[in-house]
């Protein structure tokens, strides 16, 4: 099986969170000007389109992006697919999941949000019971098709802190929009900046047979 992007492309319209520091992609330097290389400047905030929170983002005593186990990004993951327009709930986590999988819910974001350049209040997010019910089944990662796993009215500070509280690593901005739910190997890299409570990823998905 092919490996597949699921990563936002990075560009200067993209959506960021309120308040957020717009994304910057600028060349600052070109051939065609006659400069002796091409040059490219990002500005961009830790927690821009596809990226991990780490603890340290909602935990005051949370461990930064160079104390993350990269394991807990790669491996077997599975896509959920949730139709509720406003939050992944309880009763959608299967009952049967093993400790240490690798979660990712697919929802409406994916069709109707995450492409556009405004930022949407509406997005479909994983409420406080659901973080809580996989916390308790020890799942090692979740994975979400918009800029929060908290919801930006509702649980943003208690889903959060239910999962990273638990040692559960969070990949948000997730572009599953051509993804069907089922199995897959996943490999997601954040970038290693010392001290920070996220960081930019590439994130690829392959089916497993």
């Amino acid at each position: 099986m092919s490996w597949i992007d699921i990563s936002t492309p990075i560009r200067s319209d993209m959506v960021v969170w309120p308040g957020d520091t717009p994304v910057r992609v600028e060349q600052t330097m070109s051939l065609d000007r006659g400069d002796p290389f091409n040059l490219t400047v990002l500005g961009m905030t830790a927690h821009s389109g596809t990226h991990v929170d780490a603890p340290r983002h909602f935990l005051a005593d949370g461990v930064s992006m160079e104390h993350m186990p990269l394991d807990q990004l790669m491996g077997p993951a599975v896509v959920i697919e949730v139709d509720d327009p406003q939050a992944v709930r309880a009763r959608h986590v299967p009952d049967d999941l093993p400790p240490g999988a690798r979660v990712i819910f697919k929802t409406r974001n994916s069709r109707e949000y995450l492409t556009q350049t405004g930022f949407v209040e509406e997005f479909v997010y994983v409420s406080e019971e659901a973080a809580l019910k996989l916390a308790a089944a020890r799942v090692r990662m979740v994975g979400v098709d918009y800029l929060s796993v908290g919801g930006f009215q509702n649980d943003l500070r208690e889903t959060h802190v239910a999962l990273l509280g638990a040692g559960i690593y969070v990949i948000e901005g997730l572009v599953l929009t051509h993804i069907e739910p089922g199995s897959y190997e996943l490999v997601c890299l954040p970038l290693l900046i010392p001290g920070s409570d996220g960081s930019p990823a590439r994130a690829l998905i392959r089916r497993l047979p």
